[in-house]
C-alpha cells in the first residue's frame, strides 16, 4: 500500500495545535508531572520480554514495580512481550514467572501475550494511517547507520534517523513496493520535542525522529505495542529500567497522536556489572535462575540497595518490604554489583 505524504501538517489529532517554543523550530508538547489515565490511577505492570532468565536488575525493576502499586492499593499486571518469534520462548514464560512467585510478587489477572494482541496493533496503526502519519522505509541497515552518523541542520539527536525516505515521490515508493523491495513502517514525527517529568530522574526531554512502527519483517515494533497495552490494560504508572527513559519521548507522542491517556513513568536506575556494563540476560552469573532457590537472599540485596530494610539481615517476600516503601528513598545512581556477585 503506498502512503500519500504532505510536507507539513496544521496541528495534532482532533485539530489540537502544536506549540512552538520560542527559537525553536520542533513542535513541542508538554507532558504533566503525574499526569495518566486519571489521578487516581496508579495501576502498574512489569513486562519483560521471555528471552532468557530474569537477571537482578530486571528482578530489581519488577520489586519496585511490584511494591509502588501495591503501596497504593492498585491493580498489577504481567505482561510478556514477546513479539520477537525469532527469541521468544514460552519456555522463559514460565522461568520468568516461576522467580517473581519465589519472590512474593503476584498479580491481578493471567498474564497476557504481545503475540496475541495484533488486532489491537492493526487498529492503531490504522488510526495513524488515516491522520497521514505512516509512511515506508526502503533503507536497509547500513543505509540507515549511515544516515543517522551523518551531521544534520536540526535538532535531532546523534544516532536518529534523518526521514531519508520521507522525501520519496508516491511514485517513486509505489515503483519500489511493486518491485518488491522490503520495507519497515515509520511515523512521520515532525521532530516533535516532548517534555516530561519523571517521578524519580525529574524533568527530561527528547527530540522524536521517526520511529519505526512495524519492522521490515511485519513484526509490530516495541514503540506502538507497549504504548497500545498500556492504554488498554489501564495502565496509570509506567515503572521500568531506565534504559528506557530515552523512548519515553516516542510513545508519549504516540499517545497524544492515538487519543490515548498518558500515564506517569518512573524510571529505575540500571544494575551494572563491576566493569561498569549494564546487566544482561548473558551475564548468567546474575541471572535469577541461578538464585531461585535461595529469593530471600536475592530479596534482601535488592531491598538494601533500594534503602529499604537497613536494619535486617534477610528478606523472605516482598510484602514485607510494603510498610516502609518509599519511591523518594531510590537512588538515582546504577547500582553496580562487586565482581563476585556477576
Amino acid at each position: 500500500m503506498v502512503v500519500n505524504q504532505t510536507t507539513q501538517r496544521g496541528g495534532g489529532p482532533q485539530g489540537r495545535p502544536f506549540v512552538y517554543r520560542s527559537g525553536s523550530g520542533a513542535p513541542s508538547r508538554t507532558a504533566p508531572s503525574g499526569s495518566g489515565a486519571s489521578a487516581s490511577n496508579r495501576n502498574g505492570r512489569f513486562a519483560p520480554s521471555p528471552t532468557g532468565p530474569l537477571h537482578l536488575g530486571s528482578m530489581r525493576t519488577a520489586l519496585v514495580a511490584w511494591l509502588l502499586a501495591r503501596k497504593q492499593g492498585a491493580r498489577f499486571t504481567l505482561r510478556f512481550e514477546d513479539l520477537d518469534p525469532q527469541r521468544s520462548r514460552r519456555q522463559w514464560e514460565a522461568a520468568q514467572v516461576a522467580g517473581l512467585q519465589a519472590t512474593g510478587i503476584d498479580w491481578d489477572e493471567p498474564p497476557v501475550r504481545q503475540s496475541e494482541r495484533l488486532a489491537l496493533y492493526a487498529d492503531a496503526l490504522a488510526r495513524l494511517r488515516e491522520q497521514d502519519l505512516v509512511y515506508p522505509c526502503f533503507c536497509t541497515r547500513a543505509e540507515i547507520r549511515a544516515a543517522a552518523s551523518a551531521p544534520h541542520d536540526d535538532e535531532l539527536p546523534d544516532g536518529a534517523y534523518p526521514g531519508t525516505c520521507l522525501a520519496l515521490t508516491a511514485a517513486e515508493r509505489r515503483r519500489r513496493i511493486e518491485a518488491g523491495a522490503p520495507y519497515a513502517l515509520r511515523l512521520r514525527a515532525q521532530h516533535t520535542k516532548i517534555e516530561f517529568v519523571d517521578r524519580l530522574l525529574g524533568p527530561r526531554w527528547g527530540i522524536v525522529d521517526d520511529f519505526v512502527l512495524v519492522r521490515a519483517d511485519g513484526v509490530y515494533a516495541y514503540q506502538l505495542a507497549v504504548v497500545v497495552d498500556d492504554a488498554a490494560q489501564g495502565i496509570g504508572e509506567v515503572c521500568r529500567g531506565a534504559d528506557l527513559a530515552s523512548s519515553t519521548p516516542r510513545q508519549i507522542l504516540l499517545q497524544d497522536l492515538l487519543g490515548l491517556p498518558q500515564p506517569s513513568y518512573l524510571h529505575v536506575p540500571l544494575v551494572l556489572t563491576a566493569d561498569g556494563k549494564r546487566l544482561a540476560k548473558r551475564h548468567q552469573g546474575a541471572a535469577f535462575a541461578d538464585v531461585r532457590e535461595q529469593p530471600g537472599a536475592m530479596l534482601t540485596l535488592l531491598a538494601h540497595s533500594l534503602g529499604l530494610a537497613r536494619e535486617r539481615n534477610s528478606v523472605h517476600a516482598a510484602g514485607e518490604l510494603l510498610d516502609e516503601f518509599d519511591p523518594a528513598l531510590i537512588p538515582t545512581a546504577p547500582l553496580t554489583l562487586p565482581a563476585a556477585e556477576r
